[in-house]
């Protein structure tokens, strides 16, 4: 039995072509996935650090120590996480410590964290991302002065 070997000399050089376009289209979808990733796990520990960062300042006993302690929490949560920010913004909204004892009232921290995507170099990627979360803690009504 004589076997017959069937070459079409069109398609030499064809899984070159292939490579050239798929590999550039595989490595951007995987850029893809790793800035949703990263903005993602970035988001959920800015969630945190105000969460946290509400808190500390709803237990203190002024306006202007709240603040402090706001930025502090937050500092220390976003490190503990290990969350590489840039440039780290906290706004505390301390206006309910003015009212009077036994009012109800509410501290409202915004943190703010930059995060530095330049690493990434895929298109249409921003080099910087600001990942922002609010929360809200309430004051006690009872606290001293």
């Amino acid at each position: 039995m004589t076997w017959v070997r069937f070459r079409n000399p069109g398609e030499r050089g064809s899984a070159a072509v292939d490579a050239a376009i798929g590999v550039p289209a595989f490595m951007l979808f995987v850029g893809l996935i790793i800035f949703g990733g990263r903005t993602a796990v970035a988001h959920q520990a800015v969630e945190s650090a105000a969460a946290d960062s509400a808190r500390s300042a709803s237990i203190a006993r002024t306006g202007p120590a709240a603040s402090d302690d706001a930025r502090d929490a937050a500092r220390t949560s976003l490190t503990n996480q290990q969350l590489a920010c840039v440039d780290i913004s906290v706004a505390v909204d301390t206006g309910d410590f003015d009212k009077p004892i036994g009012t109800a009232g509410t501290v409202k921290v915004t943190v703010a964290c930059r995060l530095d995507l330049s690493d990434l170099s895929v298109p249409g990627v921003p080099g910087s991302l600001v990942v922002r979360a609010s929360m809200t803690s309430p004051l006690d009504s009872w606290r001293e002065r």
